[in-house]
């Protein structure tokens, strides 16, 4: 089996609670895709940085991250994954809202002014995570080359009006969801 094939397997496996649940959207659904099942998994979070790399691979970014904490753990997979590959990745930490202590940071790790960066979260179903951090991101000063995601449930508009590519590794068809 690919790692496509065996990180699919895993979320089907792991990740997909059936029963009535209120998403950060708002919306109400019958099941609930829960990747951090996924993402902090000691079996699935490698697969998961390999898969996302090679969803990714032609994009030609220098760090990856996105919103805490859907994404916090895919930029950390995705960094060691490149390590593993002989390549350096350096992820960063969008908080919702900068500190007020501290150095005040609203991006933290590597600085990303300038840099050629990924925004990445696990589940994207309006694109409200994702959209806030590559705003973040664009107020940094960095250059968002793409916006890349687990699993697709919606928000296509939105993610269309970033101007930037935008890739799923897996869609609720894919899942057996749709």
């Amino acid at each position: 089996m690919s790692d496509r094939e065996r990180l699919l397997d895993e979320i089907k496996n792991k990740g997909i609670v059936h029963g009535r649940v209120v998403l950060s959207s708002g919306k109400e659904a019958d099941w609930y895709v829960d990747l951090r099942r996924i993402t902090l998994d000691g079996v699935a979070a490698p697969l998961v940085g390999r898969v996302m790399l090679d969803l990714t691979e032609d994009l030609d970014y220098e760090a990856v991250g996105g919103l805490t904490l859907g994404a916090d753990p895919v930029a950390t997979s995705m960094l060691h994954a490149a390590a593993a590959r002989g390549r350096t990745l350096d992820a960063f930490v969008v908080r919702k809202a900068g500190k007020a202590h501290g150095l005040q940071r609203r991006i933290e790790g590597p600085d990303v002014a300038g840099r050629r960066v990924l925004a990445v979260e696990d589940t994207t179903t309006t694109g409200g995570s994702v959209l806030t951090a590559v705003e973040a991101l664009r107020e940094a000063g960095a250059q968002v080359v793409g916006i890349a995601t687990i699993v697709h449930r919606g928000g296509d508009e939105a993610l269309a009006a970033t101007g930037v590519p935008y890739r799923s590794a897996y869609s609720l068809a894919d899942l057996s969801l749709a």
